[in-house]
C-alpha cells in the first residue's frame, strides 16, 4: 500500500512509519504541512491510506482546516492514532478529532474505545511499540555511562495542573527517595530544574544535562546501570517503558496492573511499589551486575512481539475487518 504520514517531529517519523515500511508497504512522510504541500502530496503520491499520530505543530491552528478541506473530503482513509489519552483527551484530542473527522481513531487507552464510539468516530485500541532500529542494543557509551537514569521530560505544569495525574507517585516512589539517600541519578530531558517543590528535593546542577535528542536515547538505555521508567497512569504503560526494553536497557518502573499485565517482574524488568522498595531495589541491583544482565536480555527478548511491524499489521487487520480499507 502507498501510505502518507502527515508528520515532521522525529519522535514520529521513527516509529510507526518505520513499522509500515518493514511490512512491505511504500511510506512517504510528509514533512511540515502547508495548504500547498497536503494537496500536493495527495496528488503526486496518491496515498491509500493517511495517517496523524501523537501532538506535534502539525496539530495546531489553520493546519487542522487544511487537513480537512484536503484530506477528510476525499475518497482516502483518514485514520488518527491519539497518543495523548488519557491525560490529555479532552483539551487534545477531542478538539482536534471534532474539527478534522478522520475515519477512524485508534487510541493509547483502552478505555476511552467506548467514548470515541459514541461520539460518532469508529475507534480501536493500539498500544505503544519500538522500532529495533532506532532502540536497539549496542555498547556503552562513555559519556552516558551511569548507575541510574531517567530520560525523559519533567513536565512540572502538568503535574501541577492535574492533581490526580499517576506520573506524581511515579517521581515519587521511584526518583524521591533515591535522590533524598545522596544516590546519583542523572537526569536527561527538559525542566528538571524545576522540580524541587514536587519531588520535595532539589537535583544538583550537575547531574541534569538537558534534551536529548530521540533519535540518541538508546545510548543512555544502553549506557546506564538502571533505567527509571516513570509511568504516567496505572491502566497503560509509556511508550519508553518498550523502547528502553528494546534498546537492551534494564529498568525499575512503578508496579502498576498495565506493567504487570504485560512483563513479569524479576524476569523481564523489576517493579517498586513503595519509597522503600525502590531504594531496596537499587541497591541490590547494583551490587548484583550478573543477576541485572539475567533480567536485562530477559527483558529485551520479551519485548520483541512488541514492534512497530506489529503495530503496523494490526492497524491494517482492524481497518480491514471495521470497513475503512
Amino acid at each position: 500500500m502507498r501510505i502518507l504520514f502527515l508528520e515532521n517531529h522525529s519522535m514520529w517519523v521513527y516509529g510507526l512509519p518505520n513499522g509500515f515500511r518493514d511490512a512491505g508497504h511504500n511510506v512517504l512522510i510528509s514533512g511540515a504541512l502547508t495548504e500547498q504541500n497536503i494537496p500536493a502530496l495527495i496528488s503526486s503520491f496518491n496515498p491509500e491510506l493517511v495517517l496523524m499520530l501523537g501532538w506535534t505543530e502539525e496539530h495546531v491552528g489553520i493546519k487542522r482546516r487544511w487537513v480537512r478541506d484536503y484530506v477528510t473530503t476525499t475518497n482516502i482513509p483518514f485514520v488518527y492514532w491519539a497518543t495523548e489519552d488519557p491525560i490529555h483527551t479532552h483539551i487534545l484530542t477531542v478538539p482536534f478529532i471534532k474539527q478534522v473527522h478522520p475515519h477512524f481513531v485508534f487510541t493509547v487507552s483502552k478505555e476511552m474505545v467506548p467514548y470515541y464510539e459514541k461520539m460518532g468516530f469508529p475507534a480501536a485500541h493500539l498500544d505503544f511499540a519500538y522500532h529495533p532500529c532506532i532502540h536497539r542494543q549496542d555498547v556503552k557509551v562513555d559519556s552516558y555511562a551511569c548507575q541510574i537514569a531517567v530520560l525523559a521530560n519533567a513536565y512540572p505544569g502538568v503535574i501541577k495542573i492535574y492533581s490526580q495525574f499517576y506520573r506524581l507517585e511515579s517521581l515519587r516512589t521511584l526518583v524521591t527517595p533515591l535522590l533524598k539517600a545522596g544516590l546519583r541519578v542523572d537526569f536527561w530531558g527538559s525542566r528538571w530544574n524545576e522540580m524541587a517543590e514536587i519531588l520535595d528535593c532539589k537535583i544538583p546542577e550537575q547531574w541534569i544535562h538537558g534534551y536529548l535528542d530521540y533519535t540518541e536515547a538508546y545510548k543512555v538505555y544502553n549506557s546506564a546501570d538502571i533505567m527509571l521508567g516513570l509511568q504516567n497512569t496505572t491502566s497503560q504503560v509509556t511508550m519508553r517503558t518498550y523502547e528502553i526494553l528494546g534498546s537492551g536497557g534494564f529498568l525499575l518502573t512503578s508496579n502498576t496492573p498495565a506493567v504487570l499485565e504485560l512483563f513479569v517482574p524479576g524476569r523481564h524488568l523489576v517493579v517498586a511499589q513503595t519509597p522503600e522498595e525502590t531504594l531496596n531495589l537499587v541497591r541490590y541491583y547494583l551490587n548484583h551486575p550478573e543477576e541485572r544482565e539475567t533480567i536485562r536480555q530477559q527483558g529485551t527478548t520479551a519485548v520483541t512481539c512488541h514492534s512497530y511491524r506489529h503495530r503496523a499489521e494490526c492497524i491494517l487487520q482492524i481497518l480491514r475487518q471495521r470497513g475503512i480499507l
